[in-house]
């Protein structure tokens, strides 16, 4: 399982419904469309164009697209357990289910072993096709 909390266990396919309609709704919302918007400023203001996974930052000023947003609104994220979306949605002020989701797609949504700029690049492309016109 991932720090998004998401399993491939799934039996009740109402839950996973349900679930993905919480996501969308999330996503497609005020407070997500304000969050992708931000998330997209962020990255293309990095000035080193890459990714990390597992993590939200590192002492060593390395980020996931959580991170990003998180650093760039200045919140403190040494303290936040990464692996808990309760605890990254309330600091970011977001839906848990879009915590979850931005974590999977940062984290799980590429190839394995993905290069941290390459996770970049789809990251910024997913995050712009999420955005509403």
């Amino acid at each position: 399982m991932s720090r998004a909390n998401y399993t491939d266990d799934m039996d009740d396919g109402w839950a996973w419904i349900r679930w993905r309609g919480a996501v969308a709704s999330a996503v497609n919302g005020r407070r997500g469309q304000a969050l992708l918007r931000e998330l997209l400023a962020a990255l293309d203001a990095m000035p080193e164009k890459s990714l990390i996974a597992d993590a939200l930052t590192t002492p060593e000023g390395e980020m996931c697209a959580l991170g990003v947003v998180g650093t760039a609104r200045g919140v403190d994220l040494s303290d936040i357990d990464p692996d808990e979306p309760w605890e990254v949605s309330r600091a970011l002020d977001i839906a848990e289910a879009l915590a979850q989701e931005i974590a999977f797609e940062n984290d799980d949504g590429g190839p394995y072993l993905e290069e941290p700029s390459h996770r970049w690049r789809r990251m910024r492309a997913w995050t712009e096709r999420n955005i509403l016109t």
